[in-house]
């Protein structure tokens, strides 16, 4: 039995879809004016690890996730700088190619973690018509005013208002900017369309009938998930931050516009934090997940280090504890790969009882609400019972692995470091660009003879032992 946390209500009950068999989610996306940093990347991290729980249990997912391409958009209470504006003037980029590239970007650092792509993706630029059609709708239906030139959502008008949050919408601190909004009739009120604010010249603007301008904050997620989901679906998730405000307006522009309830179940994770605090793209240095990579961890050495925590608990980041769950992972391949020399054949359907225990266990605890600590504690019992054979270890090794997504079976590449070999690789990628396909073609047959092999893929060339 699958058992979930939901946010609304504060506690872990059974997970029962709308529709048996399927399931649909909606997944806040990045922001894409600058990389997303390993704290962003912890929150996709742990919706990867729910979808594919949902599919060990049987169900088929219909996983939507946004993409905001808006640089306005980067604010819970409408206040901030524009950023993709900011990295547009920094990069020398037009804004819609600033989009493009982070975008990328995210999804190469996804792939690297192994993390499932979502069915649809969707951009906030190209549905400013679905956006412009629900603040339409909820100005018909009496919810909205006009100040400033601007087109607000009025929070009185909306009986549930900070129901996700839990707190009573009478605290005037909750869901304010830190910078009072004067042409606010309340202080939780927000902004649904934008046609005057403090930046000029926006690169982005659209028409409407309000003026021209840009979206909200807050309502690129209601009008896609409305488009693609429907009215009312199963499972919305994002990081914690976004309980008090994002989610909060989110919800009571949809269910003020739709009439109805509209999201089951609420999922959020935890924040990554060092010991300044909360990890952020505010604060210069914060790290990516190529910068790992470049100080010698591989992708999945941090995809470990996250499984060592439940979703809902703050994780501390040190570089201590990432090479502690580095040598853990390195000692895990290790095993497996000794495993594997002794036993080629393994078959799930065909373990003892004592083998099975292991992947019942493990069912069990991921089934609990993800509890991926307990699921790696599983995994290491399994790999020190010695009345468990090689064959029956590895076959359940494959199964946990359809959720720990480690590549626990598959062996490593080993990478070259040598200066002076990476220097020919180097020479033989500047021929190749060149169509100097002969020179390209010694320096490979060089390579070949000193037992290393040239791999291209799109992000690039390496090295791999022959």
């Amino acid at each position: 039995m699958l058992k979930l946390y939901n946010t609304i209500g504060r506690e872990i009950t059974e997970f029962k879809p709308i529709e048996d068999g399927k399931v649909s989610i909606y997944c806040c996306g990045p922001t894409v004016y600058n990389f997303a940093h390993i704290g962003n990347l912890r929150t996709y991290f742990f919706e990867d690890i729910l979808v594919k729980t949902l599919k060990l249990n049987g169900f088929n997912i219909k996983h939507c996730m946004n993409i905001t391409d808006v640089g306005h958009l980067t604010d819970d209470g409408d206040d901030g700088e524009d950023k993709m504006i900011k990295a547009s003037r920094e990069k020398g980029m037009d804004v819609y190619d600033i989009a493009k590239f982070f975008e990328k970007a995210f999804f190469e650092d996804t792939q690297k973690l192994n993390i499932l792509k979502p069915n649809i993706i969707c951009q906030a630029t190209k549905h400013i018509g679905d956006m412009i059609k629900l603040v339409k709708g909820l100005e018909e239906k009496g919810f909205t005013y006009i100040s400033n030139g601007n087109v607000y959502f009025n929070t009185t008008k909306f009986q549930d208002y900070g129901l996700m949050a839990g707190l009573d919408k009478q605290d005037l601190n909750f869901g304010t900017s830190t910078e009072l909004d004067e042409a606010k009739q309340n202080p939780q009120d927000f902004v649904l369309w934008f046609t005057n604010s403090k930046f000029e010249n926006q690169a982005m603007q659209w028409n409407s009938p309000w003026g021209k301008g840009y979206p909200g904050w807050h309502l690129e997620c209601s009008a896609m998930s409305l488009k693609y989901l429907g009215d009312h679906f199963d499972i919305h998730c994002g990081g914690v931050d976004h309980v008090n405000i994002h989610h909060t307006n989110e919800i009571a522009q949809t269910e003020a516009y739709t009439g109805k309830k509209w999201v089951n179940r609420w999922l959020h994770g935890e924040f990554l934090v060092n010991k300044t605090g909360k990890m952020s793209k505010s604060k210069d240095g914060f790290l990516t997940l190529n910068t790992l990579i470049d100080k010698g961890y591989k992708a999945l050495d941090y995809r470990y280090f996250l499984l060592g925590a439940h979703y809902r608990s703050q994780l501390t980041f040190s570089w201590e504890a990432l090479d502690a769950g580095k040598s853990a992972l390195k000692g895990i391949r290790s095993r497996v790969q000794s495993l594997m020399k002794e036993s080629e054949v393994f078959n799930i359907n065909k373990i003892s009882d004592k083998a099975a225990k292991y992947k019942t266990d493990f069912e069990n605890h991921i089934n609990d609400d993800l509890n991926t600590p307990r699921c790696l504690a599983d995994l290491w019992d399994l790999l020190k019972d010695k009345e468990v054979s090689s064959g029956e270890k590895l076959a359940v090794i494959e199964y946990m692995d359809k959720i720990l997504s480690l590549d626990l079976l598959v062996a490593e590449k080993e990478l070259c470091t040598d200066p002076e070999l990476l220097a020919l690789l180097d020479k033989r990628n500047i021929a190749r660009g060149n169509k100097d396909y002969k020179s390209a073609d010694e320096i490979r047959a060089q390579l070949l003879t000193k037992g290393w092999i040239i791999k291209d893929s799109p992000t690039g060339s390496s090295l791999e032992r022959v």
